[in-house]
């Protein structure tokens, strides 16, 4: 059902939510998709950071407390 719309049928849908829903509440909407966007690849960067300090953290010296001794 989807496969056949088409851009006409794209074209009369955005006219109607426009209609619908007029330009302001359709601005104020897209300005909230956008904010929700940035703070979701904030969060997704964020924790990118941290799995990888995590991973750093654990990493940093794996050498037995016998052999550190030994140098």
């Amino acid at each position: 059902m989807l496969n056949n719309i088409g851009l006409p049928g794209l074209l009369l849908i955005a006219v109607v939510v426009l209609v619908l829903f007029g330009r302001g509440k359709i601005s104020g909407l897209m300005g909230e998709v956008g904010k929700g966007i940035t703070a979701f690849k904030k969060g997704v960067k964020d924790g990118t950071e941290e799995i990888e300090n995590a991973s750093a953290t654990a990493a940093k010296d794996v050498t037995p407390e016998t052999e550190k001794d030994k140098v």
